[in-house]
């Protein structure tokens, strides 16, 4: 039986509330929801039980500790993600230690996945699966792997609220959409962006989604001369045709660390005729920001340079630094970390204890 409700303003003020003390400067008041300012990623790790008993150990750990975002894909470890995920908000809820309005569940589809392993046939696996009994058409396939017709966002977003046992998820992402523009011209992939976005207000009308967005990793980043680039502008124009004005693409996802600050520093987007960053956008049209690879796969656990750890003080660890810039940046929401073992939710948590800096402090990183 999947669990009823989604995040709630009620639900994530509770939840915020418990504490407030030991957190401050933590939650972050974005479309009607206090969101913790680090949230959980599952994308790394093998398809394995062991895996997967780490992972709701630590999903457990968060929602207990003051993390009420979780992220996932369909594709996250072959669906294990999302399963995992079930697992532990369920026990978590029925320990207690979290109810459903006070946590926000966020997924993704759009790319082929395989069910908990990979098949030994691939191909005959997707034809059986998908072409044969008619979710998935040859031609809407783009770089062998990505689909975004609204037939087959329907069959992931119900196997996403299966998966993860849950009737409403609280963000679902178009997943990499920028996939689509090595397969079909920039006028297809309007056309297929607009039918996209209608299946996903169709399914916020229906309670199986309460708000939509997408998740990419080169389409904001990039200069508009890249075969990759979007235009977010042009995409809320879509979903403002499809949705009215008070369509429900509220959510971005994009990677955001110290080595990737393209979202803050890159004019990328155009804005009432002059060019901006992404982020600019975004907060001129109240839409959460969640940054992916806030630690870009651990890369910058160590090893940060000394005036930068001064910049940053108050921490013990240059994951924990890390960490405290994006979460500091104006605009992000929220930072998204990979955690798959209790010791990183505690040091990630420890992050928490230390109010984000301030905006002066933060301006004052890039003058030195």
């Amino acid at each position: 039986m999947l669990i009823p409700g989604h995040a709630t303003t009620e639900g994530t003020a509770r939840y915020a509330s418990r504490f407030a003390a030991k957190l401050p400067g933590h939650f972050r008041d974005v479309q009607g929801l206090r969101v913790s300012s680090l949230g959980i990623g599952t994308y790394l790790g093998d398809p394995t039980p062991q895996c997967d008993a780490l992972y709701k150990q630590a999903i457990e750990q968060a929602l207990a500790g003051g993390i009420n975002v979780v992220d996932t894909a369909a594709n996250y470890r072959h669906q294990r993600s999302e399963r995992t995920i079930a697992q532990a908000l369920a026990q978590s809820i029925a320990e207690g230690r979290v109810q459903r309005d006070e946590v926000i569940v966020a997924t993704k589809g759009g790319f082929l996945t395989f069910d908990e392993n990979e098949p030994d046939d691939p191909s005959a696996y997707f034809q059986e699966t998908l072409i044969d009994p008619g979710v998935v058409r040859l031609e809407e396939v783009a770089a062998g792997c990505h689909v975004i017709s609204p037939k087959y966002l329907e069959h992931q977003i119900a196997a996403s609220r299966r998966n993860l046992g849950v009737q409403t998820l609280d963000i679902y992402y178009l997943h990499n959409p920028e996939t689509q523009l090595s397969h079909v011209s920039r006028g297809e992939f309007e056309r297929r962006m607009r039918a996209a976005f209608a299946a996903l207000e169709k399914a916020v009308v229906n309670g199986l989604v309460h708000m939509y967005g997408t998740a990419t990793w080169n389409a904001y980043r990039v200069g508009p001369d890249s075969p990759e680039a979007l235009s977010l502008a042009d995409l809320l124009r879509l979903a403002e045709e499809v949705g009215g004005k008070d369509h429900h693409f509220r959510a971005l996802q994009f990677p955001f660390n110290l080595a990737m600050t393209e979202a803050l520093a890159a004019a990328t987007q155009h804005l009432e005729g002059r060019a901006v960053p992404v982020l600019q956008i975004a907060r001129a049209r109240g839409l959460m920001v969640f940054a992916s690879a806030s630690l870009l796969q651990r890369q910058l656990v160590e090893g940060l340079p000394e005036q930068l750890r001064e910049c940053l003080p108050g921490l013990q660890t240059d994951a924990q630094r890390a960490i405290q810039f994006v979460r500091s940046t104006p605009g992000i929401t929220c930072a998204l970390v990979g955690m798959s073992h209790g010791e990183h939710v505690a040091e990630n948590l420890g992050t928490a204890s230390v109010p984000p800096l301030s905006l002066d402090k933060f301006r004052a990183m890039f003058s030195k």
